[in-house]
């Protein structure tokens, strides 16, 4: 077996990061905000509660104009999972920036290399693929496809509190609040309840969660509540802006053997959860499942925006009917940028780096729970880790306040991440080294301890 080794270039001395010499925000990063905010709107939670303003960064490590160096737990909200400005596809980048930056949807040899590349490392028969530059587009082209290759069914079913983008097909997926997006998500969208291990909606008499509930209630919602017009589900295997949210082991190959036993198609939104992410090329390997079509981003190309839509050899002659060509995707600088993340991925072990990392994280978390009454439960695949806060172990209340200071505390102390109500979420880069990673989580803890003194 190949040893997971460290990876030099993004080496982190933890002695010298973090390094706070100014109380964040500091002074240049207001007066830079307040500069940039004056014009520029909707801004994320995360900037709000801490507006800070970033210089630079390498590796696991991003320095804010006032001079402060930050442990980062979030790539860029799941985007630099190979760490900023990785050398080679740095390098990639600005080679094709100098020769060839766009040439609409012509062949070129870089995209040529990464499409048959695509086809060597992604699992089962997905070798049909389109290229694209938001996650967002991604996922509406593998509606586009679904009801193409549905021989036309319109109707999809998506799951509470899946998250598939801000465009109108991505938003009718998701969970919608009128404010926000508009009155009503578009006509012939459904969405379903999907297995929570820690908040089942229901369970066996052991009081394990029952899978086999939802798959039947599945059967019963489509019956009753669709027009039989159905061509597919479409799920995130791990939720992300949910919270980290992971299935049992047993609910996607269910999921799988009840499409195919209904005609339906199944399209993974692996937009977070690919590339390295959670130790696997696409998160449904855990479980060996593939998926007729998925859509691949964030990670895909490391920073750089380039998405991608693979589709099961049955079905890839769908894009031929759905004017699947873009203006920005598959062009030169975005095919190298993702050639060249999957060759840093094999070259550096970073599936087993990254699943390392995780199991890592999932022992120093579950001390965590056990140490502090506000931890409900934690989570972990790969990079891609939870920590759900409650007001009360038995009740599991939220405690979103708690979660608001925790997170504020901890960046406060220099470890940049993401929010998201009562659950922590974190996605650190997957060549992090591992007392980086423990320093991080000890940050968190503090945080959490300090919290709780506070409010509890």
């Amino acid at each position: 077996m190949t040893l997971v080794s460290e990876t030099s270039w993004a080496h982190l001395d933890i002695n010298e990061v973090p390094d706070i010499k100014v109380a964040p925000p500091g002074p240049k990063s207001r007066a830079m905000h307040d500069r940039c905010t004056k014009y520029f709107k909707g801004l994320s939670g995360q900037v709000k509660l801490f507006p800070v303003v970033f210089d630079y960064g390498k590796g696991c490590e991003l320095v804010d104009i006032d001079g402060n160096r930050y442990i980062d737990f979030s790539s860029g909200i799941y985007v630099t999972t190979l760490g900023h400005c990785h050398p080679k596809i740095s390098q990639a980048v600005a080679t094709h920036a100098h020769r060839l930056m766009n040439c609409h949807d012509f062949t070129t040899e870089i995209k040529t290399r990464l499409v048959e590349k695509l086809a060597e490392v992604l699992p089962g028969d997905l070798t049909g693929f389109q290229f694209y530059d938001s996650g967002t587009t991604a996922v509406e082209a593998g509606l586009r496809v679904m009801r193409a290759a549905s021989n036309g069914k319109q109707e999809m079913v998506s799951c509470f509190y899946d998250y598939h983008g801000k465009t109108y097909g991505g938003v009718s997926l998701g969970h919608v609040r009128s404010h926000v997006y508009g009155p009503t998500r578009a006509p012939g969208f459904h969405m379903v309840p999907r297995p929570d291990t820690y908040r089942p909606m229901w369970t066996k008499s052991d009081g394990s969660i029952d899978t086999d509930k939802y798959i039947e209630f599945y059967a019963q919602y489509l019956d009753k509540a669709t027009v039989h017009n159905v061509a597919g589900f479409v799920l995130e295997p791990i939720q992300g802006w949910g919270g980290s949210v992971m299935p049992p082991d047993d609910f996607f190959p269910k999921l799988r053997a009840f499409c195919d036993e209904n005609d339906l198609l199944l399209m993974a939104d692996e937009v977070l959860t690919s590339w390295a992410r959670t130790g696997k090329w696409l998160c449904m390997e855990h479980w060996d499942v593939v998926p007729d079509i998925v859509s691949i981003g964030k990670g895909f190309g490391n920073g750089f925006p380039v998405t991608c839509v693979a589709v099961r050899e049955p079905y890839k002659e769908s894009f031929e009917s759905i004017s699947a060509s873009s203006s920005y995707g598959g062009n030169p600088m975005a095919c190298a940028a993702a050639l060249a993340s999957i060759e840093v991925i094999e070259e550096e072990n970073l599936l087993e780096r990254s699943t390392r990392l995780g199991e890592l994280a999932m022992k120093r978390m579950a001390k965590m729970k056990e140490e502090h009454a506000i931890v409900g439960d934690v989570r972990a695949k790969g990079c891609l880790m939870g920590i759900e806060l409650v007001k009360d172990k038995s009740t599991k209340e939220p405690f979103d306040e708690a979660g608001k200071r925790v997170y504020q505390k901890a960046f406060a102390k220099g470890l940049a991440w993401i929010p998201a109500g009562h659950i922590l979420r974190m996605s650190p880069p997957v060549v992090m080294e591992d007392e980086v990673l423990l320093k991080g989580l000890d940050m968190i803890d503090e945080a959490i301890g300090e919290t709780e003194k506070e409010l509890c």
